[in-house]
């Protein structure tokens, strides 16, 4: 059975990783996004901009499962301080 991880996302970011200017997807290091992330293993990731109709493959990016790091960023996202993410690669197959 094939396993994929769908992630809804802000217009603005969808549209930066589907031009390529966004590498990777941050998701705050919580017990929900742990039990999602760690020691799971995923076939592929599928990017949405907001929440599409089911047959609007327009606003779906369906990209190989690359796995995530850790990392400590600031982003205006999550507020003025540094927090701890799960950096999830979406980058475009090669």
């Amino acid at each position: 059975m094939s396993e994929t991880l769908t992630l809804p996302l802000n217009g603005e970011y969808f549209d930066q990783i589907a031009a390529g200017t966004k590498t990777e997807e941050y998701r705050l290091v919580t017990p929900f996004w742990i039990r999602r992330l760690e020691g799971r293993t995923y076939d592929r990731i599928v990017l949405t901009r907001g929440y599409p109709k089911a047959d609007d493959a327009s606003r779906r990016i369906e990209r190989p499962w690359r796995g995530f790091t850790y990392k400590t960023i600031t982003h205006p996202h999550f507020g003025p301080k540094p927090v701890e993410v799960f950096a999830i690669d979406v980058r475009a197959p090669q």
